[in-house]
């Protein structure tokens, strides 16, 4: 970081890199790689609404984003790291059940 602490609404750690999504810009996933110490920022889809903020989960070696907001268009993204560039992002039929979620990790 360049400027000192960054505020972020959720973060996971995948493999060895961590996650984040900042509170200022929910549009953009921020991935730390701690291999090289770099930071990467990827912008996350519109699947519905422009202004939902987010809580990750974890299946099967992929970033769930999970909406915050309860609205009938919007489906739960699935960012997979490993997938050929511009083949990243995909939707998930899974959904949560109420607005309470902090965290998820799902090992099948």
């Amino acid at each position: 970081m360049k400027n000192g602490c960054v505020m972020v609404t959720a973060h996971a750690v995948l493999g060895k890199k961590l996650f984040c999504m900042e509170w200022k810009n929910q549009r953009k996933l921020a991935i730390f790689n701690p291999e090289d110490n770099s930071w990467k920022m990827v912008p996350v889809p519109l699947t519905g609404s422009s202004s939902i903020g987010f809580r990750f989960g974890i299946l099967d070696d992929k970033l769930l984003l999970f909406s915050l907001e309860e609205e009938p268009s919007y489906w739960t993204l699935l960012y997979d790291p490993s997938a050929a560039p511009g083949s990243e992002w995909q939707t998930s039929d899974i959904r949560p059940s109420g607005l309470c979620l902090s965290s998820v990790t799902i090992r099948a």
